[in-house]
């Protein structure tokens, strides 16, 4: 079920109904419960915050708290632990972001450098993010709309399935597999393959797609066998299909998720673990974040599907020569420690931009 992400907006008018007594109180409740998991008590907030307030402050504090749904209590005589709404606030008005330290910004460094293949960097910037978060990492391929095609070659394989590789002029070579209705020969895929190179050598993705839509489809019927061969190949690599979209993110750590208590429940895993193999709605979310500057947090609710109300999804944008190409990103629990993740994930999107990179 789909929902709406909230404006980010909201975290100012929330501001405005929090005294400062109210955000410290808050401020630390959330540290606490995400660092035990356990909802947090009066003595304890009255203890830690750092104010000379008694309990029977704290706890009228969190009455109003709860009251303009801040924070929630799962019984009447257990502590308190945050909403969305509380998780939301937090991190757009009270989060001290924790700078990575030099060990860790040197293994993202080793492990993203320009020398290695794309599609190694990809799979090595997923498990990177899973490996340091212990959470799920998650990263969508590049898609280089304005990257110009050098030329293109089809290479048969079983099960009527063909191996795509695309040379671009920046030196990039990358390789799809696409599943054709019928078998084609050696002689066949080589003879669509010169004839789509003599079309579209020199242009871009886009220009492709565009040249594809408007010309070759409406004129089919026209075509001999060599033409529908070449244009059922090049539909297959240039028009994405919904059905292939689920090759275009990299998932790693999906297992560290059972780790976490509040996501233990073996229906709850059951129905993330479908989201993480079917990858459809994961990657629609990730797309909403093509367009986002920097880091983008979705909370609970949040990210509009119904399966991650308590997850967060932590990503951020990268880009090759300036042009956004892809997303990356953390899935985990509501109660992450975002001061952590939030830069792991910021310093890995700019790496790994840097590594795919032409070299000049």
């Amino acid at each position: 079920m789909a929902r709406s992400p909230a404006k980010k907006t909201a975290a100012d008018r929330d501001g405005t109904l929090l005294n400062e007594r109210a955000q410290q109180l808050l401020r630390v409740l959330v540290e606490r419960y995400i660092d035990s998991g356990e909802p947090v008590g009066s003595r304890t907030l009255a203890r830690d915050s750092g104010l000379d307030l008694s309990p029977a402050t704290v706890r009228n504090v969190m009455a109003d708290l709860e009251e303009l749904g801040f924070v929630r209590s799962p019984h009447t005589s257990a502590g308190r632990m945050p909403t969305v709404r509380g998780y939301r606030f937090f991190v757009d008005s009270l989060l001290q972001v924790q700078p990575l330290d030099s060990e860790q910004v040197a293994a993202l460094r080793r492990e993203l450098h320009p020398e290695v293949n794309h599609d190694r960097l990809v799979a090595s910037a997923s498990s990177l993010l899973s490996g340091i978060t212990r959470m799920a990492g998650v990263v969508t391929l590049p898609r280089r709309e304005h990257a110009a095609l050098r030329r293109l070659d089809f290479l048969p394989l079983s099960g009527n399935r063909v191996l795509v590789i695309l040379i671009f002029n920046e030196g990039e070579v990358q390789n799809r597999i696409i599943q054709t209705d019928r078998a084609y020969s050696a002689a066949e895929l080589e003879q669509a393959a010169n004839l789509l190179n003599s079309l579209f050598a020199g242009k871009d993705i886009a220009e492709v797609r565009a040249s594809l839509i408007e010309d070759m489809r409406r004129a089919r019927q026209d075509m001999n066998e060599l033409m529908n061969t070449a244009v059922e190949m090049a539909e297959r690599v240039f028009i994405k299909e919904e059905a292939a979209e689920d090759e275009d993110v990299v998932v790693a750590g999906q297992t560290n998720l059972m780790t976490f208590r509040e996501l233990g429940d073996v229906e709850k895993l059951r129905n993330l673990f479908e989201v993480f193999n079917s990858k459809r709605d994961l990657l629609h979310l990730l797309d909403q974040s093509l367009s986002a500057e920097g880091v983008q947090i979705f909370i609970g609710e949040e990210s509009g599907y119904q399966v991650l109300d308590e997850c967060s999804v932590v990503t951020a944008p990268y880009s090759v020569e300036g042009e956004v190409v892809g997303v990356l990103g953390v899935i985990g629990p509501t109660r992450m420690a975002y001061d952590r993740v939030i830069p792991i994930v910021d310093a890995t999107a700019r790496l790994l931009g840097a590594a795919l990179n032409p070299r000049t």
